[in-house]
């Protein structure tokens, strides 16, 4: 155990408060159970020393700990490897019980903390395997480098996890130890690998898309669906990066295809049933219904919802079974970073010095996760005293409590920011399933199968076996509906005989084991842009937009890279479920030994665009070729997947007019922030406007609503009669469509908003998309004629409420935008509130129907006095701790969670509090912390949290940048040894 060498910490202001609050509190529980045995004592015991010295097993010399006025720390070494160890002290002091949950999440051991009731998350997280793909990276994959450096970590944590259990180490651990006895074991460096695994999971691109798409068939047609998932909007919203391509291998920023040259195509064809259309030599799927990757049972209208023809139009019932089970199974799985979805993202940009009041760049970032208490983030710096090849780290930034280095933040010479690409890295199959196997390519192969037994506090361990395919493991396994789906499930043409049924498997490029943790040390230590796009290329999983900054030469330089491992897929574009017995749907980087990743040296990147700017915030990437192009110039045969097969040439890379050949994804997020951001940007920079780092901070709260700016004209026109709907539409007029917690419009607003996605689209949408609870008559599902005798039965939505669709997500702004000029589309059809009144049929109709809904929900919400409305009232932030004080005693709950807190922003603004439509105006996600870098002088960057840095609940620093936060107010970040030293108010010393 480290050895106390001075006296206790200096303990934060306003703490002592707390604690004199919480021994009346703990004295009025003390016949309730936990509270007899607690104290204030118990609350105390976990926070951390700060000042003075302490004795750390293995380091070779000292480390210092400084920190500043919010418990920010940041650490002063002689080696990497003491650097390191430090790193893994200091987070579990702050942060161990967040680390421990992690742990056993990522490893599907949550039921031996939490007993019984995990059990059947832990079966399905066994069955994904993080902890073995972890496993397999760190033993096959990572560099010794990399390797030394975990093993450090994990000897910082394990010292100081030395002869403490219980109430040493967190509340949350004595609760856990009142009840089951439980105590953490060693800290090991696979356990930071497979955080990443976590990471990559909530961050995985489409994989709910393809589910609702194939869910939206059982009520919607084809032609439907397409509507409800519109193309990007590129002649509006500008991609990451315009006007590159791929010539000669590599991504030529700039460039233009090249000719001459003989390739064969890696997109697919187009058919339209007779034939297909496609480039270079493969085989083409259609996009037309009728034929091809989305046709539909015989050339009829509706769809099966499988990426090929079905035979069996009732076959639907059998996928829809499966996948609704397996959405419900998703639902369950805990989200660390956040829902996944429409809207969820991120926002970064830079600017060059050539637009900055500081002449050198501005890079801002704010990654849009889960609001979670403590956050996800963890703010530090890592120096070396003097840096050597024994100790190469000067670098500061976002950490992840459990894992080594800095993910987002700077060094001593370049700035780097992250938000998620969105790549289409999974994809369901359908697999057919024998007693000796699966059928593969007409042949029945074995599963590759392991048992897994999952121990349970309080209850008798549980055994499984994880079954996996050549297309990953079977993830139907672990529901009971999806056990077997029988003769229903639909199927092929050419498919095999239905035998027992059809399971789903996952292909994920996560589940195969890669080298991003090297990756993160790598860019802690870049010099340059060629080192920064060296280390992204290593950052395979999660894929993520890497935008750059240096201070190099006159005015810096700016850059982005599209890193990750992004599968070429051989047939069908990854939006609906595959066969899984058609190798013709396997990825050409699938395990049957094909190899076909979209190489690093063909992803885009640019440096110093002409423009002198970056914005990434989820929209597109880039423009890529339509699909039937190839990657590179020549001509070739396609075969279309029609009623009949076609062929036809074409001039691959050429014949896409220079845009990029891969597809990425076809589910971007649709560009409403980002163009935001570059019009605020284009604004602030016109007739020789400079950008200051406040400016920046300020486009990090904008608060406009795009959708807003749409509707509210036409709502304004709207005749409404009603005297108190008609008081509620004069809070429009004279609306600048900013959602500042204060406005009363804004409430109106989006509860207008929230009614007319209800109406138009909630009410259509089958069962399992719908939220929990939204109940409604529909006729009763029968293959006779639908007639006067059909029967209407009470049917409920099953979606979890942070992710019931309609989202409200800037998919569904592009969605009514595109369908509101159509004043009689079948979209502005509604039932009648009453008997007593008229079917809607129109857009007016239904806005008028929406307008009046909203008045009488923001009354009972409200209250009638429209005075007293504001959007804040509405989009409250809660926080919560995210085991205990979600599930755990009403009193725990009490104890550690903090809030409300009265919210401005909302869905797809760039101040992104996020908050579903379907379920509520509670926010969802938020921008989990803010950071702005200052490449001028780096001390004069500023950041802030979503909490704070301790995890202990009463401690000074549990939330104390909440309130900041919430404000849109950033802290001073020092970074160099005198700025350190200036803010620092707690010192501790580290001492071997």
């Amino acid at each position: 155990m480290p050895a106390n060498e001075s006296g206790p910490s200096v303990k934060k202001k306003g703490r002592r408060a707390r604690l004199l609050v919480l021994v009346l509190v703990l004295a009025l529980l003390a016949g309730l159970g936990y509270g007899a045995y607690w104290s204030v004592d118990t609350v105390r015991a976990s926070f951390p020393q700060t000042t003075g010295s302490l004795k750390v097993p293995g380091l070779t010399g000292t480390v210092d700990v400084k920190r500043d006025e919010h418990g920010i720390p940041q650490l002063y070494a002689d080696n990497d490897e003491d650097l390191f160890r430090a790193q893994g002290f200091v987070h579990a002091q702050d942060r161990f019980w967040e680390m421990d949950v992690r742990r056993h999440m990522t490893s599907g051991r949550l039921s031996e903390m939490f007993g019984s009731g995990q059990v059947e998350t832990d079966a399905f997280l066994r069955t994904l395997g993080w902890r073995h793909v972890a496993q397999e990276e760190y033993d096959k994959k990572l560099s010794p480098e990399t390797k030394k450096y975990l093993q450090a970590y994990a000897d910082g944590v394990n010292a100081y996890l030395k002869g403490k259990s219980g109430k040493d180490l967190s509340v949350e651990h004595a609760a856990l130890k009142l009840t089951d006895g439980y105590k953490p074991e060693q800290w090991t460096p696979v356990d930071s690998v497979a955080w990443l695994k976590a990471m990559a999971w909530d961050l995985r691109g489409n994989m709910q898309d393809e589910i609702d798409r194939s869910l939206m068939t059982n009520k919607l047609s084809q032609a439907q669906i397409d509507e409800l998932y519109p193309p990007y909007p590129f002649d509006r919203n500008k991609p990451i990066v315009e006007g590159g391509t791929v010539s000669g291998g590599k991504y030529n920023p700039q460039g233009t295809p090249g000719s001459g040259s003989t390739g064969t195509g890696r997109g697919t064809g187009t058919g339209n049933g007779t034939t297909g259309t496609g480039t270079g030599t493969g085989t083409g799927s259609s996009t037309t219904p009728g034929a091809g990757s989305q046709a539909t049972p015989n050339g009829a209208t509706g769809t099966t919802g499988l990426a090929d023809n079905a035979t069996a139009q009732g076959a639907t019932v059998g996928l829809r079974t499966q996948l609704g089970s397996l959405a419900k199974t998703l639902d369950e799985i805990p989200a660390i970073l956040g829902p996944n979805g429409s809207g969820i993202g991120s926002n970064s940009w830079v600017v060059s010095g050539q637009y900055t009041t500081t002449g050198k760049p501005l890079l801002a970032n704010d990654p849009h996760l889960s609001p979670q208490l403590p956050s996800v983030w963890y703010q530090m710096g890592l120096h070396c005293r003097a840096t050597s090849p024994q100790c190469q780290y000067d670098v500061a930034g976002y950490t992840f409590s459990g894992m080594p280095g800095v993910v987002i933040g700077h060094n001593a010479d370049i700035a780097w920011g992250m938000t998620n690409l969105g790549a289409d890295v999974t994809d369901l199959y359908l697999e057919q399933v024998r007693p000796e196997g699966y059928v593969y390519d007409n042949k029945v192969v074995p599963f590759t199968t392991r048992e897994e037994e999952i121990k349970v506090a309080g209850g008798k361990s549980k055994k499984i076996t994880v079954r996996t395919t050549n297309n990953g493991p079977l993830i139907s396994d672990r529901s009971d509906e999806l056990e077997t789906v029988g003769s229903r499930a639909p199927v092929p043409s050419s498919a095999p005989d239905r035998g027992d049924g059809y399971a789903v498997a996952l292909r994920w490029t996560a589940l195969d084991p890669g080298k991003s943790m090297d990756a993160v040390f790598k860019l802690n230590r870049a010099k340059d842009f060629n080192s920064f796009r060296a280390a992204a290329a290593d950052f395979e999983v999660p894929s993520q937009n890497l935008i750059y900054a240096d201070n190099k030469g006159a005015n810096g330089n700016i850059g982005y890279q599209a890193p990750g491992r992004i599968p070429i897929r051989n047939q069908g574009d990854g939006r609906l479920p595959a066969p899984g017995w058609d190798p013709k749907y396997a990825w050409k980087g699938g395990r049957d030994g094909n190899a076909g990743y979209i190489p690093q040296n063909e992803m885009p990147w640019e440096l110093n665009p002409a423009r002198g700017y970056i914005v990434t915030a989820n929209q597109a990437v880039t423009e890529s070729a339509p699909a039937g192009t190839g990657a590179a110039p020549g001509t070739g045969t396609g075969t279309g997947a029609g009623s009949s097969a076609g062929t036809s040439t074409g001039a691959g890379a050429s014949a896409a007019a220079g845009k990029y050949p891969y597809a990425l994804t076809t589910d971007w997020g649709y560009g409403a922030r980002s163009q935001r951001i570059n019009d605020l940007i284009e604004a602030k920079t016109k007739d020789n406007g400079k950008i200051s780092t406040d400016d920046m901070r300020a486009m990090q709260m904008d608060n406009s609503s795009e959708i807003a700016a749409l509707l509210t004209p036409m709502l304004a026109k709207i005749q409404v009669s009603d005297p108190d709907v008609r008081s509620a539409q004069k809070l429009l007029e004279g609306w600048n469509y900013t959602q500042e917690p204060d406005s009363a419009a804004a409430a109106y607003f989006n509860a207008v908003w929230r009614n007319i996605l209800k109406l138009a689209f909630g009410d259509k949408m089958p069962k399992e998309l719908r939220v929990e609870g939204s109940c409604m008559n529909v006729s009763e599902e029968s293959t006779g004629p639908n007639d006067d005798l059909t029967k209407t039965v009470r049917e409920c939505g099953t979606r979890g409420p942070d992710s019931a669709q309609p989202d409200g997500g800037d998919r569904w702004f592009e969605v009514v935008r595109r369908l509101v000029k159509d004043e009689k589309s079948p979209w502005w059809t509604a039932t009648p509130k009453t008997v007593h009144d008229k079917p809607i049929k129109t857009r007016d109709e239904l806005f008028a129907r929406a307008m009046e809904d909203a008045r009488w929900e923001l009354t009972a919400k409200l209250g009638k006095d429209q005075a007293t409305w504001s959007w804040g009232r509405l989009h409250q932030l809660t926080l919560k701790n995210q085991t205990i004080g979600k599930e755990g005693p009403g009193f725990m709950q009490w104890l550690l969670n903090r809030g409300p807190w009265n919210v401005g922003g909302g869905e797809a603004t760039v101040n992104a509090t996020g908050w579903n439509a379907s379920s509520g105006y509670g926010v969802t996600w938020v921008p989990s912390m803010r950071m702005v870098v200052n490449l001028g002088d780096l001390d004069k960057s500023r950041w802030i949290n979503l909490t704070g840095a301790s995890g202990h609940a009463y401690a000074g620093t549990y939330t104390d940048q909440t309130e900041m936060w919430a404000k849109g107010e950033l802290l001073e970040w020092s970074f160099g040894k005198d700025a350190v030293d200036k803010s620092t108010k707690e010192t501790l010393t580290l001492k071997p």
